[in-house]
Formats: structure tokens, sequence, C-alpha cells
């Protein structure tokens, strides 16, 4: 989509660029049509539409896009892409109600997921005054090609056909081709291209698409020296021409790459892909699985920050031993989960789009730079920064940081407990999915009838009642049983629950020398609560803003120095 400016009037969107979105294969039998290929496609683009509806306050607008998800005949929804065993769950998308996927098929259950994916990572920059038009665009600049067949043999047929024509080269084969066709010794070329494929294949073992996003990941890191302006008309530069054409600009730029001979092409491949590459991989396994050391950089992929891997890579140099490369991999996965924590605890994004020209920065003055210059230039950054914890003592949970939230109290229960003594249930607090998994949990029930002494109109109430000092982390089958209940009933139930609930009681504070030796280690006002009231929860929001700047303590950087 264009660069979008806010004074456009609506009518410019016609002028924006088209995007063709592929083909969709049906088949109609009788007049009524079948999808072939396309169902995955056509259902992501019917949640997309649904959250659009659901945000846009233009009544006519919204008539536009309803046509577009379902049609209504006597008084009956029929759903335009009409699955039956999904209709109860796509009702209650569209009307915005809450719905229970305990017992659903695999299916509905991720038709939910996806949609909280839509929810969580749909560009702030679209909201707001912007949905009006991205809506425009959507309907009438995107396209679908919808290929009819009148047989379910012949669309089988299409469908066979069309998936058997081979591949287009990808950017990763053009700059292997061009590398390669560089070295005109056969020996170099044959060692070369060994490299190549090896490192090729073990990316493509983490995901298809790995060994693109690898190459980029490494020219950023290591060569990127220009971005495009923040400006409209702005032309791209080496940071966007690596994202979209790297073998362009490798090619475009073979001087300042110093790539001339014969075996400096070799090297390029046998030195430096193969070395930024290996280590890629490392990391991106990282960023799947809990690495002991490098932790910080799985926290930063479940909160979906890709810009990490060229940020990781930029200090890296093939002088560097292993240990030395996992210290600044340690200090920049670190220095990048104190920044993405502090920004979501100020309700600042964390996209790509807002994120990348700081990222580029943040590479460009690090790259090849000691573990000791590292941790050095990342503290100051962090130090800088004008927002803290402490610049937002209303840190709430609201309809778009939901999972955000369950990240921040996964982690901050984690804490309290092992630095207690006791095992990491990190791993189990992060499950959402399932009779064993687990929620955010408000201390107060959604009753403001209860608290009336304190607030007089409802919409105080719940603003105090979502900060996070008033939220736990507890499992599913808890908030089935007790959620409503008045917190005198379910202050007993918190003792049986994890460390940060059971601090709410007063046994908490007996007979747990874990507990009692990192509270006076800590210094942190933890105290039982008998009873739980706007000056108690007042509390808690400042103990939890407390642990939040010791767990994301900047100081944390000169660790391995």
């Amino acid at each position: 989509m264009d660069k979008h400016e806010t004074e456009n009037e609506r009518n410019a969107v016609e002028n924006y660029s088209h995007y063709f979105l592929g083909s969709i294969i049906i088949s109609d039998k009788g007049g009524h049509k079948f999808i072939i290929d396309g169902q995955q496609r056509l259902t992501s683009l019917t949640l997309l539409l649904i959250h659009i509806y659901r945000n846009l306050d233009d009544e006519q607008q919204k008539g536009q896009i309803s046509e577009l998800i379902f049609s209504q005949k006597f008084g009956k929804r029929s759903f335009n892409l009409d699955v039956e065993e999904r209709t109860p769950c796509m009702d209650a998308l569209f009307t915005g109600k809450t719905y229970d996927e305990n017992g659903e098929t695999e299916s509905v259950s991720n038709i939910l997921h996806r949609y909280q994916d839509i929810e969580e990572h749909f560009p702030e920059d679209l909201m707001g005054d912007s949905l009006p038009y991205f809506a425009d665009w959507l309907i009438e600049n995107v396209h679908l090609v919808e290929i009819t067949a009148y047989s379910d043999a012949d669309a089988y047929t299409i469908f066979e056909t069309m998936n058997d024509r081979g591949l287009s080269l990808t950017p990763t084969d053009m700059l292997k081709g061009y590398l390669l066709a560089n070295i005109t010794e056969p020996k170099l070329r044959n060692e070369a291209s060994q490299v190549w494929r090896r490192h090729v294949a073990k990316l493509k073992e983490i995901g298809k698409e790995e060994d693109s996003d690898a190459i980029k990941s490494w020219l950023r890191s290591q060569h990127a020296q220009t971005i495009r302006e923040r400006k409209s008309g702005a032309k791209p530069k080496d940071f966007d021409l690596i994202g979209t054409e790297f073998h362009r600009w490798i090619r475009d730029h073979e001087e300042d790459l110093g790539l001339s001979k014969n075996v400096d092409f070799a090297n390029f491949i046998k030195d430096n892909f193969a070395f930024y590459s290996k280590w890629y991989e490392s990391v991106r396994k990282a960023s799947e699985t809990l690495t002991d050391g490098l932790e910080a950089i799985h926290f930063n992929a479940q909160n979906n920050f890709t810009l990490q891997y060229p940020v990781l890579l930029a200090p890296l140099q093939r002088t560097d031993s292993e240990a030395q490369i996992n210290i600044k991999l340690r200090i920049v996965a670190t220095f990048l989960d104190i920044l993405i924590t502090r920004r979501i605890w100020n309700s600042r994004s964390i996209d790509y789009s807002t994120m990348q020209y700081a990222m580029f920065l943040v590479m460009r003055d690090i790259r090849n730079k000691t573990a000791e210059e590292l941790s050095e230039i990342l503290k100051d950054r962090l130090d800088a920064e004008e927002e803290t914890f402490a610049s937002n003592d209303r840190f709430q949970l609201h309809g778009m940081n939901g999972r955000q939230i369950h990240r921040l109290l996964a982690r901050i229960t984690e804490y309290v407990e092992t630095q207690s003594g006791r095992p990491s249930h990190y791993k189990e607090y992060m499950q959402r999915r399932g009779k064993n998994g687990y929620e955010v949990e408000h201390i107060w029930a959604n009753h403001p009838e209860r608290h009336t002494d304190e607030f007089s109109h409802p919409a105080d109430f719940a603003e105090y009642r979502n900060r996070i000092g008033g939220l736990l982390l507890l499992p599913k089958s808890f908030n089935a049983s007790y959620n409503d209940l008045p917190y005198a009933k379910k202050l007993d139930h918190y003792y049986g629950q994890n460390l940060l609930a059971q601090s709410l009681h007063e046994k908490a504070y007996k007979h747990d020398p874990g507990f009692h030796k990192f509270l006076e280690a800590s210094k942190l006002s933890f105290k039982p609560h008998s009873e739980f009231k706007k000056a108690d929860l007042d509390a808690r929001q400042k103990l939890y803003r407390k642990l939040a700047e010791q767990i994301w303590n900047p100081e944390r950087l000169l660790e391995d120095i």
C-alpha cells in the first residue's frame, strides 16, 4: 500500500497502488460454489474484514464491509464463506461476543487464534482516521481472480496444472547464480557451491523463507549504510533495497563489498555467508526454544520482534570466539528485551514500521564492536530513554494488549518464583490454549456495584480494575470456578496458586525461607492483603512496577563484562 497521508481526500485512494492476492479455484455444481483452492486466503481475508468492520465508525462503510462478510435472508445471517461448524464462532467474532473454545475443533480454535493475531499485529498507524482509507483500498485495489470449473474433476485438473509449473527463481537463487558465475576456477566454484547448499539446506529446515531472511539480516547487519528518509516521497536506500532485492543490491555494490577477483566471490560465500548464516540459524533456534543464556532472544520473538535478527548479528566478527559471540548476543538481546518491554509498558508500538528506523541506527552504531563497547553503547541508549517503567503508573489491560500483558505477568511470576528458589514454570504460564492453559485473572470481579464506596461510576471502576497491579496469571480452571467471587472468598484459593498470587495471603510470609531471602535481597514491598481496596491495588501496582525495574534493569548489560 502507498504511503498514506492523513490530509488526502478519500478519493485519493483510487490512485494508490494495486495488489494482486492470487487466484482461487471454484467448483460450481448446480449453482452451489465449492472452494477447491484458496479457502485459507478467503478465511484470512474474512477475519481481516471483521476486524475492520468492528473498528469503523462510518455506518455506511460498515454496511459495505458487512456485505463482503455475510448475507442476510429472513432475519438469518449466512456467512459468505459458509462452513457450518464455524458459524457460531464467526458470529461471535462479528458481533464482538466472547466465545469459549473449549471442546471446539482445531479448525474453529485456529480461527479464534488467527483473529487474535490480527487484533494484536494490525498496524496502529492504520487505525483511527486512517482506517476508512485502508478499508477503501482493501475493497477497491486488492484483487483476486476467480477460476470457475463446472465439475470437481476439471477443478482439480486446473489446480494440479497451476501448481506443477515449477517455481520462479527466488532472490536467493539469483544471488547464488550471480556469485558462482563470477568464480571461474572450477575447484573454487565447487567448494563455494557446496558451502552454499549446505547452509541453505539448514536454514530451510527452520522455514521455507529462512534462507532469504538470513541473507537480508546478514547484509543489513554488516553493510547497510543508509535507510529511506522518514518523509513523503523519499527513495529506498540500502536497508530497504536489501529487504526487497538483495541480489541486485550486491551486484550494484561490488566495489564497496570488495568483490573484484575470483577469490573474492568465493570467500564472500565460504567465509562471510557461511559465518553469518550459521549464527543466524543459531539465533533463530534460540528464538523458538528457551536457550540457556540466550533466553531474551526467545522473549523478543514472542513479542514478534523480527527486527532483532540483523541487530543481533551486527556486532559479530569472524575473528570472535564462540564465547565472545554468545556474550555479544546476550547483551544485544537483553537490550532489546528491556527496550521492547518499556515501550509496551508505556503503550508504545513495537511493530516493524515503527521500529525499523531506530533499529537501523542501533545496528549501525554497534557494528563490529567489542562486548565492552557494546554494553556501554546500549546501556547509554537505555539511560537516555525518557520513557521508563516509572513513566506510566497506570499501565493496564485493554483490548489490544491482552497477549502482551499475559507475557509480562508470566515473566514477573516466573521471576518471583525463581528468585525465591523455586523451579521455573515459564513454559506452563505461557500456554494459553487447552484445559491446562493460563489466563489473566482480575483480582476484582466485574461487579462495580461491590465497590460503590470507592468508585462513583462504573467506568472509573473498570479503569482501575484493569491496571496491572490488579491482575494475576492463573489456570483457566481457576478462572472458571472462582473468577466471579468477591476477593474475600478468593483469597484462600489464591494461596494454592503461583507465588505471585500466594503473596496476597498472609500464609505466604510464614515458613518459606526462599521467599524471605528474596524479599530481603530485593527490598521489594511485598505484603499480604486481607482485603483488596483501591489503596491495596495501588500498592500492588507500585510493587509490579518495582519488579519490572528489577527484571528489566539496564545494569544487566554489564553482567558479562
